[in-house]
């Protein structure tokens, strides 16, 4: 699968993906991050891409031509190698989008090709909205200063689920919200058995597998 990711600071990927799952799911090619510049398509030629509200208003407003030109560029080029577009999702970062959830990425993970938007500013010309994107995700009910934050966590989310990712495909079965499951993992522990005297709950260190698995579907149960 390919990241196509549209922002003012792709600067602002470069550590996050370079450590990790996701550096190595980068290396043996399971993932790719491609990174566009929203001011190289803009036609503005101080580089500007956004301008003031229509109606007034505080802050400014990122503007459609930019991004429209952008995502045309992306999936010009991916249909010039084949690639329908069927097999391309576009989304734009909002606060009035779809909640984002582990079935949202589970839905994402059957794309070839997602391209993000990432905002910033008072907001995004809702044009862009309206005629360029297939749907808009919001990871949460809080603000933050721009999609990029957003973008990370959905490639994260998202790359976890595409085969060969995950070094150990059990951790992807038994890990929280998995496959619609509303349970919560179970509860873990590692060495030291006693700290602080906090110690490890026995079932854990019997030795009994039937026990154990019990004990960790009644605890996942429970959160």
């Amino acid at each position: 699968m390919t990241f196509h990711i549209i922002t003012i600071f792709p600067e602002a990927f470069e550590s996050y993906f370079k450590v990790g799952i996701l550096s190595r799911a980068i290396e043996e090619g399971k993932i790719k991050l491609e990174l566009y510049n929203l001011r190289d398509f803009t036609k503005d030629k101080h580089k500007k891409v956004d301008d003031a509200p229509y109606g007034g208003g505080p802050g400014m407003v990122m503007s459609v031509q930019p991004i429209f030109d952008c995502v045309n560029f992306v999936k010009e080029e991916l249909n010039k190698k084949g690639v329908l577009n069927e097999e391309i999702k576009t989304i734009l970062f909002s606060a009035k989008g779809e909640k984002y959830n582990q079935q949202a990425a589970e839905k994402l993970s059957g794309f070839k090709h997602l391209i993000f938007i990432c905002g910033r500013y008072e907001g995004v010309d809702e044009r862009v909205a309206e005629n360029i994107v297939d749907q808009e995700l919001s990871i949460g009910e809080y603000v933050l200063s721009g999609g990029e934050l957003p973008a990370m966590i959905v490639v994260d989310s998202v790359s976890r689920l595409l085969p060969g990712v995950l070094g150990n495909e059990e951790s992807l079965e038994s890990e929280s919200h998995n496959g619609g499951n509303e349970n919560i993992d179970y509860p873990v522990y590692t060495r030291p058995e006693d700290f602080n005297n906090w110690t490890v709950p026995r079932v854990l260190l019997d030795g009994n597998h039937a026990e154990i698995n019990k004990w960790r579907n009644k605890k996942q149960q429970g959160r």
